[in-house]
């Protein structure tokens, strides 16, 4: 059986504490897309990590964690974390990196950065962790897989092709000095024996996982509002965040996707460009609030350390990010952190040119939208750690019933604190 956990929004949602929790149950934990640009915070016996390359299921020793074929691997990072969670007590993970993987290079990073400065004021937020020049030159073809590392004369012939390209954009768009072939194959070489015991036939251990009934999670990174298609362009992320990607970058059939849990925060957070249209977004004190309540320490980004936007739960935006993720359930996470407040808002709806609608918009109609708010009753009380659904205050329980009445799937799973168990699970 195959699950695909994904997010509903902006990203930040809970995933990795979704994926950490399943994978306790399952076989294999596969992440198919992204890089280490965004991290899944998770806390359990061992500690809190914030896993930014790794699957979720890293920390189970029945687990296979693959890192399929869609992933943008920074082959530098996955080593310096596999080392960061060993020299924290965990053992060495059950990992394959698909030989299909293709490398994120030190010059997708020197070009990120480099063109966020030239764009200044209109730069698009991002992590300059080099994943949009990435993505950039797998689909113009000159990328480079991890199987070219063990074939130096081929590694050497993509690499100078691909140098040819990057150093006339490094020296006469943004002046800045061109890099090295020979240092370059120096250092990637140096790598490919770090990587060399993890890497393996992804597809075929996948394909005989699928042959021999294994229990498989599909772990997305960001979530449907950062899809480069479907989300709010241009602000998205370069690869695409929808559990029907999982099919490519993990190599799955789309016939075996059975289940896909859409993970939603209890109200809304973004990390990104502050021109980034966030219309259920809070701002002021009341903003600084729910951004210093939320998440596990606040709700700041676990890979970048950037203050999250946040606001209240945005129904429109949640709906349309279930439809296109085709959600079967949901998942509710941080509704602890609401318990201060007396009332809550919640967006139902956008209004755009004198029309309320509840239909999410393309990008130019969105930039023009104003929220609309419904208030319902807060709890006024600490529910961290409820694990028993039926203990929870009726008004949590209306406030859940109100949102799967919006986003147009079941609530299944409400999370009551960033720990692995604190979760209580809705019949």
């Amino acid at each position: 059986m195959v699950k695909a956990i994904v997010g509903a929004n902006w990203g930040d949602e809970g995933k990795g504490k979704i994926t950490d929790l399943l994978a306790e149950s399952s076989d294999v934990v596969i992440r198919f897309q992204g890089g280490a640009n965004a991290g899944h915070t998770i806390i359990n016996d061992y500690g809190r990590f914030a896993l930014h390359i790794l699957p979720s299921g890293t920390f189970y020793p029945h687990v296979t964690n693959v890192i399929g074929n869609g992933v943008a691997l920074d082959v530098k990072k996955l080593v310096a974390e596999l080392k960061s969670i060993t020299d924290q007590g965990v053992p060495q993970p059950n990992l394959i990196v698909s030989e299909r993987c293709q490398l994120l290079l030190p010059y997708h990073v020197l070009q990120d950065s480099y063109e966020e400065e030239r764009l200044a004021g209109k730069a698009f937020g991002s992590t300059k962790s080099g994943i949009a020049p990435f993505y950039s030159d797998k689909y113009a073809k000159i990328g480079v897989q991890v199987c070219d590392l063990f074939d130096e004369p081929r590694l050497r012939e993509r690499l100078e092709h691909a140098l040819g390209i990057k150093n006339v954009l490094f020296e006469h768009l943004y002046h800045k000095p061109p890099l090295e072939l020979d240092a370059l194959m120096e250092e990637l070489l140096a790598l490919r024996e770090d990587l060399r015991p993890f890497v393996g036939d992804a597809v075929g251990f996948v394909h005989d996982a699928l042959a021999q009934n294994k229990t498989i999670l599909l772990e997305g990174q960001l979530g449907s509002m950062k899809d480069p298609d479907l989300g709010i362009v241009p602000m998205t992320t370069s690869s695409h965040t929808l559990a029907g990607y999982g099919c490519v970058g993990a190599a799955i059939p789309p016939t075996a996707i059975q289940d896909v849990i859409c993970v939603t925060k209890a109200y809304s957070s973004c990390v990104g460009s502050q021109t980034e249209p966030f219309v259920s977004e809070v701002t002021g004190e009341a903003g600084d609030e729910l951004r210093r309540r939320g998440g596990d320490r606040g709700e700041f980004g676990a890979t970048t350390g950037r203050p999250r936007r946040v606001g209240w739960f945005d129904c429109v935006a949640t709906k349309y990010g279930c439809r296109i993720q085709g959600a079967t359930q949901v998942a509710v996470t941080c509704l602890d952190v609401l318990g201060y407040l007396d009332e809550i808002p919640v967006c139902v709806g956008y209004e755009i040119d004198g029309q309320v609608t509840d239909v999410f918009p393309t990008t130019p109609a969105l930039l023009r939208a104003k929220p609309v708010f419904e208030t319902l009753p807060g709890w006024k009380c600490d529910i961290r750690g409820e694990t028993d659904y039926r203990k929870l205050p009726q008004a949590v329980k209306d406030y859940v019933d109100f949102i799967e009445s919006r986003v147009g799937a079941p609530v299944t799973i409400v999370s009551t604190g960033p720990k692995r168990h604190e979760i209580a699970m809705r019949g």
